[in-house]
């Protein structure tokens, strides 16, 4: 079920093995920063259990699937297409487009690996370049999801959590959320 302004991140090309890093880095970057999905094409099960794992223990809302084929997501998808690609136009030239076309409905970022099928470049409302140059697909959904919501998702709630992040200028500190889960302490 998808609503009205969901983000939806597809990644295609999963070579289990090899790409095992990678994807989690798609879903947890599509998790923190804005998405409200991640669907991996391919047999993913580990990344989609450590992408679950860290909704469980830092929040959501965010929901992971994985299936066998990417055309049947993309064929089905009711909204706007994203295909994030060196090879689309630059996403300064389109960020208002694509801003406009996610108001009006649902929008599917689909984030390649190695080799893209072409039908998903023709499948695509948008072909959206980061930039044109070789680079990581995680850097690209990261710069593509923060102009989409325009640094509003940096200031986004998390719910049901167990374990938070606090914030300091050095060293690390994780606390585990008091209260009901997903309530935040008095500060």
């Amino acid at each position: 079920m998808q609503g009205t302004n969901d983000v939806v991140v597809l990644r295609l090309g999963h070579r289990p093995g090899r790409d095992e890093r990678m994807t989690t880095h798609v879903g947890l970057t599509a998790r923190a920063l804005g998405a409200d999905r991640v669907v991996i094409a391919g047999e993913a099960a580990e990344p989609a259990s450590t992408i679950e794992g860290v909704v469980e223990r830092f929040g959501g809302p965010f929901e992971v699937s994985v299936v066998a084929d990417h055309g049947g997501v993309i064929r089905a998808w009711d909204g706007a297409v994203v295909h994030l690609t060196m090879y689309g136009l630059p996403i300064h030239e389109v960020a208002a487009d694509v801003r406009e076309a996610h108001d009006a409905s649902p929008l599917l970022v689909v984030v390649g690996s190695e080799k893209v099928p072409f039908d998903v470049y023709e499948a695509a409302d948008h072909n959206v370049a980061v930039t044109s140059q070789p680079h990581s697909e995680v850097a690209g959904l990261a710069v593509f999801l923060d102009r989409l919501f325009e640094g509003r998702e940096l200031d986004r709630d998390w719910r049901d959590a167990t374990h938070q992040v606090v914030p300091q200028a050095t060293g690390k500190r994780v606390e585990p959320v008091e209260g009901d889960a997903g309530e935040r302490p008095p500060e």
